[in-house]
């Protein structure tokens, strides 16, 4: 078990690594890094990271445990004359939150490059465009060069660069509140990484294996090759989910920070097996993990094609709430990471042949 410091740390390092989606290879190596102690570890050439622990026996029954890695951010679509850039996002982001906000450009080199998404000043904005919205389209990347020839020969950035958000996780000790970027789902890898370290000094009815997947922001890219490799008899989707607790009225707040983590019972992209839910949530209860339920009209998991793969795979998703994720800051409790990694520990800990077959 990491110490207390060890799994800030953790969460902090994963937070701060580079990785849009399709270009999640450095959290790869963090998930490799972390666990190739107590797993065997592969990397696809998606740059899933897929981890078996070593005290596997081949035992009949396979627990997988998911998390998406990678990150909302940006790619670089043409570049301007005067050297600013078009972009596009990558997965879904609140166009009104991006002016001003600083990103990072990876060039040719893999140098990332400090530039802003670019806010007009207020001096110049007329009347017509101060009564409708702002678009991406109205918006570009500005790293300070000049013009195309200045920024690809100066700069050496091209098109389909791509941009995350410059931001560095910090910690606050005294109130145990973290703040930085990519905690949907950075803070959901974590927590797999260390329920496999937890699971590793365990004796287990199941074998356990785990994935890092990637391109989950645009579509659950990476679950849907992830699930061809690994045949489970049940899964658990680790989630940085959304916290709903700082504009939902009181009677429909089901995410809050430190009230434990936050199992969903639906949402766009899957019915999640109620038996199993159910399972979890009693479990929860009967060993004192504060656990919430939710019920969300959008949103979705890698959960969509994992429960519906080969002959169906009852899942569950355990959320640790985030306020604030698709921006560039988000706010999350060690607490309930922890609370998070405990629950998981113990339905891993409580599956057998009988607990299964009645999923």
């Amino acid at each position: 078990m990491r110490t207390r410091e060890e799994n800030i740390e953790l969460i902090k390092t994963l937070s701060n690594a580079n990785g849009v989606s399709g270009f999640e290879d450095e959290v790869a190596e963090i998930g490799r890094k972390e666990t190739e102690h107590y797993c065997n570890v592969t990397i696809d050439s998606l740059r899933n990271t897929y981890m078996s622990l070593k005290n596997n026996k081949g035992r009949k029954l396979k627990v997988w445990m998911d998390a998406h890695s990678d990150e909302v951010g940006y790619i670089v679509q043409a570049i301007k004359p005067n050297g600013t850039m078009n972009f596009l996002t990558l997965g879904g982001s609140e166009v009104t939150n991006l002016p001003s906000n600083k990103v990072r450009v990876r060039n040719d080199d893999g140098e990332y490059i400090p530039g802003i998404i670019t806010s007009k000043p207020p001096h110049f904005i007329s009347e017509a465009e101060k009564g409708r919205g702002r678009t991406l389209s109205d918006m570009a990347i500005d790293v300070g060069a000049v013009s195309t020839e200045d920024l690809k020969k100066n700069f050496n950035i091209r098109m389909a660069a791509p941009v995350v958000p410059d931001v560095e996780c910090t910690y606050d000790e005294k109130r145990d509140l973290f703040m930085g970027k990519a905690f949907d789902c950075r803070v959901g890898c974590a927590a797999l990484i260390e329920a496999l370290n937890q699971l590793s000094k365990e004796e287990l009815e199941v074998d356990v294996e785990a994935t890092l997947t990637v391109q989950e922001e645009v579509g659950e890219r990476g679950a849907m090759a992830a699930v061809d490799n690994i045949d489970a008899d049940v899964c658990i989707v680790f989630e940085g989910c959304p916290a709903d607790d700082t504009f939902s009225p009181d009677y429909m707040i089901q995410t809050a920070l430190r009230k434990g983590p936050m199992l969903r019972h639906f949402d766009c992209s899957m019915i999640t097996n109620p038996r199993f839910q159910r399972f979890a949530l009693d479990l929860g209860e009967e060993l004192g993990i504060p656990v919430q339920e939710s019920v969300r009209s959008g949103g979705g998991t890698n959960g969509k094609y994992i429960h519906a793969s080969r002959h169906g795979v009852p899942t569950i998703v355990i959320g640790v709430p985030v306020r604030y994720i698709h921006s560039h800051y988000g706010i999350c409790t060690l607490e309930d990471y922890q609370n998070s990694v405990r629950l998981a520990v113990e339905i891993v800990k409580h599956l057998n042949e009988e607990t299964i077959g009645n999923f």
